[in-house]
């Protein structure tokens, strides 16, 4: 894998183009990486402006991506808008591996090599990319999508894991953990791994009667309650409450308390230096093992991984 094509369309995410740069575009041939010759490929060899800011001139026009090895697909601010004809026909002429970066996977689709194939993108976007890649299997809690030819990456930060990916699928895994270390990140993220994602549940329902017993709840996420102290708190029946409680935020309540749990662990883990089986236990979740459990079932990482990742300087 030594020739790297990008393709360059309006309204590209500069981020993403600035990825691929600080991966193929940069000389470190002392450290065994390279070289590898990158070409930036637009319509015509169009100069593209990219989002938020700046133009980026073309090297090569769209016949550039045919013969490279790995051709990069960089995400857009409107992933939604049309993809010309001619790039449709150009991704479907490439001979090497195809990669998207977050959002650039709606480019893929609109050239149909999503069909048949696993695939993912930015969580916010999952929903669209469903639509717009109906013959596509979405995947929606990794951090990148491997399906030999063509490849898919979620959020920002996780078309640098798919590019590492790249490297190390190609180059070896010391080459890739040498360059790891030369862009000051941390260990390679395995694709399995889950986005960061909060669930998007809400935090006050709108029935007056569910929203005052999630704020009690919410209070005491440490203390051994369960549904039925939800139910009894709301003045319900069990079997009331939990009608009630799904009509209002779409969960039942036992689902509801874990995540909020596991969410509070979380923020322990972000900003305090209470060890494990105490973020454990100030969470509700009782012990450091089930801790362990519940982090790795939603996120897919050990506490201390996710600590390792996220913590920020506060007072315990």
């Amino acid at each position: 894998m030594r020739t790297v094509g990008v393709l360059l369309l309006p309204g590209t995410r500069a981020f993403d183009v600035s990825v691929v740069g600080e991966v193929w575009g940069v000389d470190r041939t002392d450290a065994g990486i390279g070289p590898f010759t990158l070409r930036l490929c637009a319509p015509g060899r169009a100069a593209t402006p990219v989002r938020p800011v700046g133009v980026i001139p073309a090297t090569h026009g769209l016949s550039g991506l045919r013969d490279c090895d790995l051709v990069l697909v960089p995400g857009r601010v409107d992933p939604l808008a049309p993809v010309p004809d001619a790039v449709v026909r150009a991704l479907r002429s490439c001979t090497g591996t195809v990669a998207a970066l977050c959002s650039g996977a709606f480019t893929l689709a609109a050239a149909g090599l999503l069909d048949g194939r696993a695939a993912t993108t930015h969580w916010r976007l999952l929903d669209a990319l469903e639509a717009a890649a109906p013959r596509a299997r979405v995947v929606r809690d990794v951090l990148f999508a491997d399906e030999g030819e063509v490849l898919t990456s979620a959020g920002v930060v996780g078309g640098l894991d798919l590019c590492l990916h790249l490297v190390r699928r190609a180059h070896g895994a010391d080459v890739a953990a040498a360059l790891a270390r030369r862009l000051v990140m941390p260990p390679t993220r395995e694709g399995g791994q889950r986005q960061y994602v909060d669930p998007p549940l809400p935090t006050r329902p709108g029935r007056t009667g569910i929203a005052a017993t999630v704020d009690w709840a919410v209070d005491r996420l440490g203390s051994p309650i369960g549904v039925a102290d939800l139910a009894a708190h709301a003045g319900m029946s069990e079997r009331t409450f939990h009608r009630a409680f799904l009509a209002a935020t779409g969960d039942t309540p036992g689902r509801w308390l874990q995540v909020q749990r596991v969410r509070l662990a979380r923020r322990l883990l972000e900003t305090t230096d209470l060890p494990v089986h105490r973020v454990a236990e100030r969470a509700g979740l009782g012990t450091a093992a089930n801790l362990r459990r519940r982090l790795r079932g939603e996120l897919g990482v050990t506490p201390d991984a996710y600590r390792r990742t996220f913590r920020v300087p506060a007072a315990s």
